[in-house]
């Protein structure tokens, strides 16, 4: 276990690298032997094989008679030609500057958060921000869809929507496609917001769909929102900060409004379920402030700031959960 977690680094440098090179699409063309993928990868015979050998280890492919194949996951998830492609989101998640912000780990303990500049991934205007709109889509369609049914948007109520750190836009996209009268806002930094401006175009909903600009924590909401959108992004923050958006959220509401929530919310022991748990380590590193927070802590903030109640909800498969808070 140590030698193996000593080397991790080696499966996601492994990983990216195939999906850089194409290498699972050129296996699904039928691509099989180390030469002829070699060829279809422009690369090197030897570092091929390695690769693929890797590749097999952990997993990601199978091995029959020198013959290289792709798993259930691999042909599903990581050939390029895919409908349910995830590929592209090795762009966001093992992008240099998260990774190598993990580089000193003590060093990251000894001080409680991040050793990048400033906040860390949350300063303003970041341009990592619009990598992840462009490459994290595809793990998140799955979340937008589970959520439209969890708040029952196909109601076809009027609804004004305001997705706040909106991203890719595709939370708010996929309420304005189940609901023909909800009305979207979404909010984030300008150069983000021209990624979920093309994404609302080509959901053919762009003449509902509007922005706003700006930090959450500065901009001026407006009001009479039915729902206002938190995904991913109460972790980056503590409670403080959170409380005080929270209060904004709040403010914003219409009568009888709802605060929807997704996150990484693990289980009181804090080690479970483990994906959700282990995300506390990922907000260490790239945060000053942010955590993984319990429900208990969640709905401790929303109460804090002026809201009633809170329902916590199951989404499988998705490793989040969606938290549904009341005006």
């Amino acid at each position: 276990m140590i030698f193996d977690t000593l080397n991790a680094y080696q499966r996601t440098a492994a990983l990216r690298g195939a999906v850089e090179l194409d290498l699972f699409t050129a296996i699904a063309e039928g691509n099989t032997t180390p030469k002829n993928i070699a060829a279809r990868i422009q690369a090197s015979e030897k570092g091929t094989r390695v690769l693929c050998d890797f590749l097999t280890i952990i997993g990601f492919l199978t091995k029959q008679n020198g013959a290289y194949g792709l798993t259930q996951d691999s042909a599903l998830f990581l050939n390029r030609n895919s409908p349910a492609y995830l590929g592209s989101m090795c762009s966001f998640l093992a992008n240099t500057d998260l990774t190598q912000s993990f580089g000193d780990m003590a060093a990251i303990v000894r001080k409680g958060g991040t050793l990048m500049d400033g906040e860390g991934t949350v300063e303003p205007d970041n341009p990592l921000w619009v990598e992840f709109a462009r490459s994290m889509i595809g793990l998140m369609s799955l979340p937008a869809q589970l959520i439209v049914d969890v708040i029952e948007a196909k109601s076809g109520a009027p609804w004004k929507v305001l997705d706040i750190a909106a991203g890719h836009g595709l939370f708010g996209i996929e309420i304005a496609k189940a609901n023909p009268n909800a009305r979207i806002v979404a909010l984030d930094w300008q150069a983000v917001l021209a990624v979920a401006r093309e994404n609302a175009e080509k959901a053919g909903i762009s003449g509902r769909y509007s922005t706003i600009a700006g930090s959450a924590f500065d901009a001026d909401f407006g009001t009479g929102y039915d729902v206002v959108l938190l995904t991913n992004f109460l972790h980056h923050f503590d409670p403080p900060a959170n409380e005080k958006l929270l209060q904004k959220v709040h403010a914003a509401l219409a009568p009888g409004g709802r605060a929807v929530t997704l996150e990484f919310v693990p289980n009181e022991d804090r080690i479970s379920p483990p994906s959700a748990a282990m995300f506390s380590m990922m907000m260490l590193g790239t945060t000053a402030h942010g955590d993984a927070y319990t429900f208990a802590e969640l709905d401790r903030m929303f109460r804090n700031a002026g809201f009633v109640h809170s329902e916590l909800h199951e989404i499988p498969p998705a490793p989040e959960r969606v938290v549904v808070s009341y005006k």
